[in-house]
C-alpha cells in the first residue's frame, strides 16, 4: 500500500446518497483474483450516460470523489475500493460511509473523509468550479479555496495511511517477534 499524507487535485462530484458497491463495480466484473483490472467496470452502467460525471473527459484525471451519504453500502466487496483506486481516486469525501466499505478503503490506501453535509456541499461547489482540493491526512483538514473543514481519523488509522501499512504490512512489522516466537515453539 502506498503512503498517503496529502491528496491534492481536482474532484468529481456524484451527488447521490446510498450508492452501493454493486453500482460502484457490478458483479460481472468480479472474475479476477487480483487487485487490478477493475477500472473499466467502475460505475459501468452509469458511465453509459454521457451526462454522468465520470463520463466527462475533463474529469478523468480527478483524484478526489465527492459523493452523498452512506457511500459504499450493500455487499462487502473489496473490489469497489480497488476499482476506485485503479481509476485514480486517492480520497473520497462524503457525509457517511458504509463501515465495511470504509475499512476496505483504508486497506487499499484510499482516504475516506467524513464531513457534515454542509461542508460536503461547499466542497462540491468548489469542485464544480474546478477549484483544486487538498486532503491533508497529517492534520485532518480538507481545503478548497476559502473552504476549510476538519475531519477525524483515529491515530491508528492515520498512522497506517501515513506509513502505507495494509494488514500484511502491519504483520510484517512484527516479523522478528514472530520468528522469535516460532523458534521458541520448536
Amino acid at each position: 500500500m502506498r503512503k498517503v499524507s496529502r491528496v491534492v487535485g481536482t474532484a468529481v462530484v456524484i451527488d447521490r446518497d446510498n450508492i452501493d458497491t454493486d453500482q460502484i463495480i457490478p458483479s460481472r466484473y468480479l472474475k479476477k483474483i487480483t487487485r487490478t483490472g477493475y477500472a473499466d467496470g467502475l460505475f459501468a452502467e452509469w458511465r453509459k450516460d454521457p451526462a454522468f460525471p465520470l463520463s466527462d473527459p475533463a474529469r478523468r484525471g480527478a483524484s478526489i470523489l465527492i459523493t452523498g451519504a452512506n457511500f459504499g453500502c450493500g455487499s462487502s466487496r473489496e473490489h469497489a475500493a480497488w476499482a476506485l483506486d485503479e481509476w485514480g481516486f486517492r480520497a473520497i469525501i462524503a457525509p457517511s460511509f458504509a463501515d465495511i466499505f470504509r475499512s476496505n478503503c483504508l486497506k487499499t490506501g484510499l482516504v475516506p473523509v467524513t464531513l457534515d453535509s454542509g461542508a460536503v456541499d461547499q466542497l462540491a461547489k468548489a469542485a464544480r468550479a474546478s477549484t483544486p482540493i487538498e486532503v491533508d491526512v497529517t492534520n485532518g483538514v480538507v481545503r478548497a479555496g476559502e473552504v476549510e473543514a476538519r475531519f477525524a481519523l483515529d491515530d491508528f488509522t492515520r498512522s497506517r495511511l501515513l506509513e502505507g501499512l495494509d494488514d500484511i504490512g502491519l504483520t510484517l512489522r512484527l516479523a522478528d517477534d514472530i520468528a522469535r516466537y516460532e523458534r521458541q515453539q520448536l
